[in-house]
């Protein structure tokens, strides 16, 4: 036999699959950690960490954002306060919120992430979501409805504003928000386009009421919304469709 030759001694089959074996169980330790960034550490009920560690808990890996920054994960858990407490005394009850204004509390429908206080980008490094007043080389095509000065309706049939511009994603060519001036000129609140019905002479929103329009969050920029309003302006209108009056919160039957 030949100096080197190892087919006598060795089955290479059986030695390429032991190969495949090692490696598709490192991949499959792999995946399992990776999967352990989101959500951990992991929370009770009642607020507390808990003392989850070790394997398969990932240490922190330091990811750089592609507009600036850096993001790390696993991270601390959020220190914002829950105004919310169980509507029963048993384990796995569910939430009811506790502030002044449910749909303002961060809870059940209206649940929000803290996203970046900065507004979203394109591969360009441009802002993405700006009104038609900035975007002026976008438009509202000749058969749809453009509706702009149109009242906007709530669902008990109030009027909350009217209709003054259009918000834009620039990057996906679509309409993301309708700007609403509210009654008597107070400020603009956006209403996100998923929540609207336009017609031809009105805006019409089921999720809220027409004096809720008045508590829709704000923006900073008059031109711009970051990543966290957009959060607190869905989470606002998607907590009416539960708590805007209290019969929605009472079951059907």
């Amino acid at each position: 036999m030949e100096t080197g030759a190892l087919t006598s001694y060795f089955d290479v089959a059986q030695l390429v699959l032991y190969m495949f074996w090692i490696f598709f169980a490192g991949l499959i330790y792999y995946l399992v950690r990776e999967n352990h960034r989101e959500g951990y550490p992991l929370e009770k009920e009642e607020g507390r960490s808990s003392a989850v560690k070790g394997w398969p808990i990932p240490g922190p890996k330091t990811f750089k954002l592609a507009h600036g920054g850096e993001a790390v994960v696993p991270n601390a858990p959020s220190t914002r306060p829950l105004m919310a407490e169980p509507a029963h005394a048993w384990a796995g009850a569910p939430l009811v919120p506790t502030g002044a204004n449910p749909m303002l509390d961060g809870v059940g429908p209206g649940s929000w992430v803290e996203r970046a206080d900065v507004p979203d980008m394109d591969f360009e490094g441009a802002v993405k979501i700006v009104p038609l007043r900035v975007a002026t080389d976008f438009r509202i095509s000749h058969k749809d409805t453009d509706p702009r000065g149109l009242p906007v309706v709530g669902d008990d049939g109030e009027t909350g504003g009217t209709v003054v511009d259009l918000w834009v994603d620039k990057a996906e060519s679509l309409f993301r928000y309708i700007e609403v001036e509210l009654n008597g000129g107070a400020r603009r609140v956006l209403l996100p386009m998923n929540f609207a019905r336009i017609r031809k002479d009105r805006v019409t929103v089921k999720s809220i009421l027409g004096h809720q329009f008045a508590d829709v969050p704000g923006t900073k920029s008059t031109d711009q919304v970051t990543q966290l309003e957009e959060e607190k302006i869905m989470a606002y209108y998607g907590a009416g469709t539960l708590y805007a009056e209290p019969s929605r919160v009472d079951p059907l039957v």
